[in-house]
């Protein structure tokens, strides 16, 4: 630092072993405390690809899929894991969750687009969201979407007349608000009575929903949807959204003759993100989900549904890691140290929109014990482009590399070109390989679309 830094108070332990549990599960320091992922060096990607570098192992993309479908079929047979596409999506990654067995949540012809360039079979897909377009559905329809997630009365409508002027059956399900708090951040909860999202329960238009879709005649109800919001560290509301749907599942049957085939819990499984915060694994999220599910079919009489679940950042949050270069540092006496990188809130709005908390480690000194505290900031006109707030750490010359883990989730896919910055390269690495899987944009790329 520029003048006397901050001291740290943290824990004299390696970061490597500090950060287990928010890093990819082939991270490994090399003797001189150099950073890898998947058998590659952070240096060598590096000076190969540059910063900020977005760097996934595939490795742990693999075996979260692997654990989510393990655990789900095991209580719940017949179970499908969706990916929620909004938290990151390329054709490399759909190439990997086609061989690991998933299917995908999409929320836009633009998703759909990306899935089905990458190999996704349309009738493992659903198509959600609450403001499909006329175009958006005819895409849908086109395509073949296996589901489609219809989220409110006009939707309901627009999709009715599609589907007559087809005369072709496309398979619904029912979003359905049930009015559960899911006790997360207020801008990502989804499941309370006031929200954009699904026929709302308690006021009935759940119902008069339904009513109306099994009067469509080239529309199939298989069941019903519900989504609470995310990241949901606690796994309790699943349990309280999936007796509420059940009564309503109930209801229906004794009032319409209505029988769900099909029901998703949705997503919004959590992801660690710092050391203090420890996310469930898949077995806890399957066991209070199998565990409700059962009790409310066999309390209702109803029957086992086939069960849809959509895990989106837990998927690939792990698995990322942003790679940036130290481009300033400044000490403020009595105030703060900031180290400024090459990046900041246009690849990673999150702390700046949800005040959202990650660690950050001296990507070359993996086995220094921090002394220093200092917040990371980013490089962009905003004073809250902030990534982390004090942050342990070692001391920091310019051209060090900061790696901030579990950045997989929504970093990418909520970037920007604030400041006409140019967007990042992505890697994937597996085995000591690394593949570019999106290349840096370049500044003609900025006036691509320019006319």
């Amino acid at each position: 630092m520029s003048t006397e830094p901050t001291e740290s108070t943290a824990p004299s332990a390696q970061p490597i072993a500090q950060l287990r549990d928010v890093l990819p599960l082939t991270a490994a320091a090399s003797a001189e405390g150099v950073l890898s992922i998947g058998g590659c060096s952070v240096q060598d990607l590096a000076r190969e690809f540059g910063t900020p570098l977005y760097i996934y192992d595939e490795h742990t993309i693999r075996e979260t899929c692997r654990s989510y479908l393990r655990d789900f079929r095991g209580r719940l047979p017949g179970s499908r894991a969706h990916y929620a596409a909004k938290a990151w999506l390329s054709p490399a990654l759909t190439r990997i969750l086609v061989a690991e067995g998933f299917g995908m949540d999409v929320v836009s012809s633009g998703e759909l687009h990306v899935a089905l360039a990458g190999g996704m079979d349309p009738e493992q897909i659903g198509f959600h969201g609450n403001g499909k377009t006329r175009e958006e559905l005819n895409h849908a329809l086109d395509c073949g979407v296996g589901r489609i997630i219809v989220d409110n009365d006009d939707e309901l409508a627009l999709l009715d007349e599609l589907t007559r002027t087809r005369a072709r059956t496309q398979r619904i399900m029912l979003r359905i608000t049930p009015g559960v708090d899911a006790r997360t951040h207020a801008k990502t909860t989804t499941g309370l009575r006031d929200s954009k999202f699904g026929f709302p329960l308690p006021s009935g238009q759940a119902e008069a929903g339904l009513v109306r879709a099994l009067e469509a005649p080239f529309l199939d109800v298989t069941g019903f949807h519900i989504h609470l919001g995310s990241p949901l560290f606690s796994v309790e509301p699943y349990a309280e959204g999936i007796a509420t749907i059940a009564d309503f599942a109930a209801e229906m049957k004794e009032r319409h003759g209505y029988e769900w085939r099909e029901f998703s819990p949705g997503g919004g499984m959590a992801l660690t993100y710092t050391a203090d915060r420890t996310a469930p694994e898949a077995d806890r999220y399957a066991l209070q989900i199998a565990d409700a599910i059962h009790t409310a079919c066999d309390s209702h009489g109803l029957p086992m549904p086939d069960v849809h679940i959509e895990p989106g950042r837990s998927v690939v949050g792990r698995a990322g890691v942003a790679l940036y270069s130290v481009v300033s540092r400044k000490h403020i006496p009595e105030t703060r140290d900031y180290v400024t990188v090459d990046g900041g809130m246009a690849d990673n709005i999150r702390p700046a929109m949800y005040e959202s908390q990650y660690e950050a480690a001296a990507a070359e000194q993996m086995r220094t014990a921090p002394t220093r505290t200092a917040t990371i900031a980013g490089k962009f006109c905003e004073s809250g482009d902030v990534l982390v707030r004090d942050a342990s750490l070692p001391p920091l010359e310019i051209g060090a590399l900061v790696a901030i883990p579990a950045s997989g989730a929504y970093q990418i896919a909520m970037e920007s070109n604030y400041n006409l910055a140019l967007r990042p390269a992505i890697v994937m690495v597996r085995d000591g390989h690394a593949q570019l899987v999106r290349r840096r944009q370049t500044l003609d790329d900025l006036l691509a679309l320019e006319l």
